[in-house]
């Protein structure tokens, strides 16, 4: 893929494996557009649909951006291939997070291109929705690691945006753990931190008494 200036970089064999579960790191919303850009542009070209979750008070805006980028978004609204979420329809749906609805979920979007005929899904998710002061949000570092059981199992890059303003040391030390592909200064690569979902799970279970009552840090 030839990459914009100021876009997203593609290390060689960067999406050739098989999880193609992505962390990717911003400072501010400016930052977030202009690196992806070219990978929301190319998944349009390549026939991929778009499945994005995003802040219900920037729905607008994202989709202004869209517009800027090149991108005909009323026609792919009417056709399918874009689909844009606020929070409420996936993981803040309801009164409590739930990780075992929302991973049946995500599964069934990321089902939803091929579908609805369209080469594969390319899945994109604000995830300041993580912040939110929820009953249950404490599982969502589980979740995340549970998802690297989901990714593999598809063609489609999952990529979870976090912008650094918002989270915390502890949040994106817990990104890199659950994340083997991960986005920084607009270079996607391999990330060394990555742990084992079954390793990360035993210690997320181990530890679950100590950290009882935690929310994730902000």
């Amino acid at each position: 893929m030839k990459a914009d200036d100021n876009s997203l970089r593609i290390e060689p064999n960067g999406l050739d494996g098989a999880n193609r579960h992505i962390c990717a790191f911003f400072n501010g919303m400016d930052e977030h557009y202009r690196v992806l850009r070219s990978f929301i542009k190319h998944g349009f070209e390549e026939g991929d649909k778009a499945f994005h979750l995003v802040d219900p008070k920037r729905r607008e805006d994202h989709l202004r951006r869209l517009t800027d980028a090149g991108i005909d978004v009323e026609e792919a609204t009417a056709s399918g291939q874009l689909e844009v979420h606020p929070w409420e329809d996936g993981p803040l749906h309801g009164d409590r997070f739930d990780q075992d609805t929302w991973l049946a979920a995500f599964e069934q979007a990321l089902q939803s291109g091929p579908a609805s005929g369209y080469a594969k899904t390319r899945f994109l998710a604000q995830m300041e929705w993580a912040l939110v002061d929820l009953p249950g949000i404490d599982d969502m570092i589980e979740f995340e690691t549970r998802v690297n059981y989901v990714v593999p199992k598809y063609d489609d890059p999952v990529i979870c945006s976090y912008d650094l303003s918002k989270f915390g040391a502890s949040s994106v030390i817990y990104a890199l753990r659950t994340h083997p592909i991960v986005i920084i200064g607009g270079l996607l690569q391999e990330n060394p931190f990555y742990v084992d979902p079954d390793e990360l799970l035993a210690e997320i279970r181990e530890q679950r008494p100590a950290s009882a009552g935690k929310s994730i840090a902000r």
